[in-house]
């Protein structure tokens, strides 16, 4: 709370979300003596399991959870999409997603926000009072919303992201130490602006709970060299959460959130390289390495994570495909993923659902014809250059997870069967904040 707010004595209900992307729910589950915070909270108001979304990829989840609707209307599918009617892909950013943000609604509402590190925001809103730009901004300078933000957070050393490169190392010790920095600054930074700044939602996100968890949370499941590093890292993760929590007043409700949760990783799955070598994709050349470079009679091609397009005539670049063959070459399309399996003879598609099954709204033009949710211990893949094989290794042994993300809280939330798209009709409500007529794809779980 901010200094004028403790002059004031204002009574209206206010909001900190604290995004931990990425932390599964049977981590904090199986390690109290970890997680004593969260078990606290958990125990005097919410804790539960939180569904993720499809395709649950960091870039897909923020935006998602930050608008409580799909990426049909946010426009946003994952780390790479397409352009309508051409073969031109492109990184979305904070200015790609199409639908209204929860702090611009704050805003709108005369309440104010400060909003730090969520993942594809960038360019920074100059509509809110203060924010920093997370995952995906090109430099600290340019995801700060104004120049006092810029240099206190110079001052703290504030990093955007754990250098995950450090991660690609065997010797993962001067990763673990990036990572313990990341979230140092994050955690005095943020601890700062609850103090400094008169807000109603403070919104705030340690992404660097993802990066621990991609390099090391096989180490963790199989007792690895760095498990005792990933607890530790947890501890002091958990410590700064019970620290926020003990500075808020009886009028502010912490909420705690993850937006996909994680599963120990054993096997990339190359999906380019599987329709080529099933028949479904080929290449102008040999030299390949965009959309663009696939052949006008390829059938299908795959955009990361799993999501597969038909290449339907007048739709694609160069679609070959028929309207009239449309849903045959999809159904056998989804067949052949039936039957796709990894080298220890498991299937690697958990769940393979059409697109407009779960995408609907005024983005869901470059929507994807099928999403497959892998079985844990598989990452698809989905380059466009040539693979050495369908199935491969990589520096990473975590990988993300639709069912198991996180909803803690110190407000009384029913949260069972709770997903996503739940948290921006929540925290409105949590905010007596009127969305004025918004249809959400969540509803409010505040308990009646």
């Amino acid at each position: 709370m901010g200094l004028f707010d403790r002059l004031r004595g204002d009574d209206e209900g206010r909001v900190v979300f604290l995004g931990i992307d990425g932390v599964p729910y049977e981590l904090v589950q199986e390690h109290p003596d970890v997680f004593e915070n969260l078990t606290a909270i958990a125990e005097a108001g919410t804790g539960d399991r939180l569904e993720s979304i499809v395709p649950p990829e960091s870039s897909a989840c923020w935006p998602s959870l930050t608008t409580g609707v799909n990426p049909g209307a946010t426009g946003v599918y994952g780390f790479q999409d397409r352009e309508v009617g051409s073969d031109e892909t492109y990184v979305p950013m904070g200015k790609h997603v199409r639908a209204t943000r929860l702090w611009d609604r704050v805003t709108d509402a005369g309440r104010d926000a400060t909003v730090m590190n969520v993942p594809v925001t960038f360019p920074p809103s100059s509509r809110v009072q203060r924010m920093v730009s997370g995952f995906l901004s090109p430099s600290l300078d340019a995801a700060a919303s104004d120049d006092d933000l810029k240099e206190t957070l110079s001052g703290f050393d504030y990093r955007i992201d754990v250098n995950a490169k450090l991660g690609h190392e065997a010797d993962k010790t001067e990763f673990v130490e990036n990572a313990h920095a990341t979230l140092d600054a994050r955690h005095e930074a943020f601890t700062h602006y609850l103090e400094a700044d008169d807000w109603d939602l403070f919104f705030g996100v340690y992404m660097s709970t993802d990066r621990v968890n991609h390099f090391l949370f096989g180490d963790y499941v199989d007792d690895g060299p760095h498990a005792d590093d990933f607890l530790a890292f947890y501890d002091t993760l958990d410590d700064y959460i019970g620290e926020i929590r003990d500075s808020l007043d009886e009028d502010t409700e912490l909420v705690v959130a993850s937006d996909h949760g994680f599963t120990e990783l054993h096997h990339e799955v190359n999906c380019n390289e599987w329709l080529a070598e099933e028949g479904w994709l080929s290449y102008e050349d040999d030299d390949h390495d965009s959309l663009a470079d696939v052949h006008e009679e390829s059938r299908a091609y795959s955009l990361i994570p799993g999501r597969f397009y038909v290449n339907l005539e007048g739709r694609e670049a160069n679609g070959s495909v028929p309207e009239s063959e449309y849903e045959a070459v999809r159904d056998e399309l989804i067949a052949d993923l039936e039957e796709l399996t990894g080298p220890d003879g498991r299937q690697v598609c958990k769940r393979i659902v059409k697109g407009e099954e779960v995408f609907d709204g005024a983005g869901d033009d470059i929507a994807p014809d099928v999403v497959v949710v892998p079985a844990d211990g598989f990452d698809l893949k989905s380059a466009f250059s040539e693979k050495e094989a369908v199935f491969t290794t990589g520096p990473r042994n975590g990988m993300h997870k639709f069912e198991n993300a996180v909803l803690y809280s110190t407000a009384d939330l029913d949260a069972d069967g709770a997903n996503l798209y739940d948290l921006t009709p929540t925290i409105l409500d949590l905010l007596d904040v009127d969305a004025e007529g918004a249809t959400f794809d969540g509803e409010s779980l505040l308990a009646d």
